[in-house]
């Protein structure tokens, strides 16, 4: 599931980037006005922009709602947040005990440390 989101995520960036890249900005006219003929295109001046932006539009909402997918998966997914918590929660010592902590009493005779 979350792959597919991702793949649909990216498809939507690609395209909202394609798309703002074939729209021609406000300047536009103006080169056309000194014969550069920018303003000619397949659809019509009016029928491009309608097109390029109803399509900006829906790239834009598709790129929007799988952002907020992934940000709902990434937060409830039971996956850990960082590398540095999973690595944590994998090397814990376990906790000392009471049996740990006490302390043992030496006997000498056992010891080798002492010269007989």
């Amino acid at each position: 599931m979350e792959t597919i989101v991702w793949v649909v995520h990216v498809i939507a960036a690609a395209s909202v980037i394609g798309l703002v890249l074939l729209q021609h900005g406000k300047g536009a006219d103006m080169g056309a006005a000194f014969g550069s003929g920018a303003s000619g295109s397949l659809f019509g001046v009016s029928g491009s922009a309608n097109l390029l932006s109803r399509a900006t539009a829906i790239a834009v909402a598709v790129f929007f709602t799988t952002s907020m997918t992934l940000a709902y998966l990434a937060s409830h997914g039971g996956k850990h947040s960082s590398v540095i918590q999973a690595q944590q929660k994998t090397t814990q010592l376990p906790a000392p005990t009471k049996a740990d902590n006490a302390v043992k009493p030496v006997d000498p005779s056992k010891s080798q440390d002492v010269p007989q």
